[in-house]
């Protein structure tokens, strides 16, 4: 059993959604390529867990076997379609139909688990599941069909997103098991390892440069990668040592609110009624799949 920690698990939790909410927000302040800032995010993230693992679980890293490696790897593969995707997707929708909808990824792992895991779907699942569809193609066409909406690409912008939660489902598939073998320092090492190779080939594949960005950009890097990357990820992931999963997966339903009331504060982005319909749907079938999953 878990000691009692010195601060409030549920204070924590509260803190890690809010930190993440953020991310979305930096996106929309930078003026870097997607890929760049996605780069960067993860790079920033990585560089102190690469000294922490090498310094208190260097053995660990030897005795991972190969066919968990390899996992791992995709896993990372995922991770980097996913953030490339996302960060791509708020320069053409609202921040409050990116976020929801890049959210929606326990959807997908739970069909990507019936497909390829041959998990059983429960009827409150698949409920689940029809809503939170239902809600994605209410948000992605509402705007468009009646003439109103936020962002110059909102249809690009909202696939885009989606792109991003079918390949955010995919690193909890492929990494699903993995963390029952593997320590997290190392986990996460490996992935996100592999995550940032992957965005340095889309950063120059693009022809973008890596340097010459002025002190806001370089600030607002790190900002991604100490606010929602250390401070979100990795309290979310301590919260889950003294609070049920389903708390946790159900608690982070609040970042694409806090991401909406963040770019309405900063950014005067208001959401379309279309798309606050949508949002609201889509979050309810989430709810309902990701509460489903943990009975």
């Amino acid at each position: 059993m878990s000691s009692k920690p010195a601060v409030s698990p549920k204070a924590g939790l509260a803190a890690a959604v809010v930190a993440v909410s953020a991310g979305a927000i930096l996106v929309r302040l930078s003026d870097a390529p997607s890929s760049v800032a996605a780069f960067y995010r993860v790079l920033f993230t990585t560089l102190p867990l690469t000294a922490i693992a090498a310094w208190r679980y260097r053995g660990e890293f030897a005795r991972i076997r190969s066919r968990d490696l390899a996992f791992a790897v995709l896993s990372g593969v995922a991770l980097a379609v996913h953030f490339a995707a996302w960060f791509e997707s708020l320069r053409w929708t609202s921040v409050a139909a990116s976020v929801t909808l890049v959210q929606a990824q326990p959807v997908f792992v739970s069909i990507g688990a019936w497909l390829l895991l041959r998990e059983r779907v429960t009827r409150r699942m698949a409920a689940g599941i029809a809503v939170a569809v239902g809600g994605m193609a209410s948000m992605s066409l509402g705007d468009f069909l009646g003439g109103v909406a936020v962002g110059p690409r909102p249809l690009y912008g909202n696939a885009l997103a989606l792109a991003g939660a079918v390949a955010a489902a995919g690193y909890v598939l492929a990494g699903r098991s993995l963390r029952q073998r593997i320590s997290l320092i190392p986990y996460v090492t490996v992935v996100y390892g592999v995550c940032v190779v992957v965005l340095l080939a889309f950063v120059l594949a693009a022809g973008h440069p890596l340097t010459g960005y002025p002190a806001r950009e370089w600030l607002l890097f790190v900002g991604l990668a100490v606010g929602p990357g250390l401070l979100g990820h990795t309290v979310l992931n301590w919260a889950l040592a003294h609070l049920e999963s389903s708390v946790v997966s159900v608690s982070l339903l609040g970042e694409p609110v806090g991401a909406t009331l963040l770019a309405f504060a900063l950014l005067s982005e208001t959401p379309t009624p279309a798309t606050i319909a949508g949002g609201c749907v889509v979050l309810a079938g989430i709810y309902v799949t990701a509460t489903a999953a943990q009975t």
